[in-house]
């Protein structure tokens, strides 16, 4: 939920307050004193007058005894908000399941050649911090090994995105996350970025991201690791 405060917009605001108090209805005193000393959106005198604007406005309904609840345009989109949430929620326990699968397997499947070989790359522990990393948070540009190319960004906590950019031509491994660009690039080692994005691959088309794998172990002393 985005928490910002819209207080431009008298529609939007009422939203927001619903959405924090996720209530069918309320009574009119409990309202004003969520908003005042709760919320503290708004003084006594100011939330009061708030809500009086919003019924006035057709924002909310109030009934004989004092209850208030969303108008029905703001129940649509109330309602609307919240199906969206739960596909979002249901699409991370999903990725979350996955993503402890792929660990699981990479852990005890011994004989896979794309294990074998991303095994390689790692330090013990890195493929433990993956499952930290949102598949969500991943966007594939480019995925072709007959190009001999991937391009990636991972949107973290920062502004800008970690890019993540593999050439078997140029032999270059580009990638700007600062446990890489510190650590792992000096001893040609992947990061939990890296390691993530293989496993990504690997859902999408195991025997081009093995191949991956493979070109880069086979000439490791030719390859560039960079940021």
């Amino acid at each position: 939920m985005n928490f910002a405060i819209p207080r431009k917009n008298p529609s939007d605001l009422v939203l927001y307050i619903w959405k924090i108090i996720d209530l069918p209805h309320i009574a009119l005193n409990d309202l004003m004193y969520k908003i005042s000393f709760e919320l503290f959106l708004f003084p006594p005198q100011n939330a009061e007058k708030f809500i009086q604007n919003s019924i006035d406005n057709k924002l909310l309904e109030i009934d004989e005894q004092k209850t208030l609840t969303l108008s029905r345009n703001l129940k649509k989109m109330l309602n609307n908000w919240q199906l969206e949430r739960k596909e979002i929620i249901i699409s991370k326990i999903d990725g979350a399941q996955r993503d402890s699968r792929a660990v699981n397997n990479f852990k005890t499947d011994k004989t896979s050649n794309f294990n074998i070989l991303l095994k390689a790359f790692l330090d013990k522990g890195t493929i433990n911090r993956t499952v930290s990393i949102s598949e969500q948070d991943f966007k594939i540009n480019e995925f072709n090994f007959e190009k001999g190319s991937i391009k990636s960004e991972y949107m973290g906590s920062k502004k800008e995105p970690y890019v993540i950019d593999i050439n078997t031509n140029n032999q270059k491994l580009i990638h700007n996350c600062h446990d890489f660009q510190t650590r792992r690039s000096q001893n040609k080692k992947f990061c939990k970025h890296l390691a993530k994005l293989f496993l990504l691959l690997r859902e999408k088309d195991e025997k081009s991201a093995t191949n991956f794998l493979r070109e880069i172990a086979e000439n490791i002393n030719k390859w560039e690791f960079m940021s």
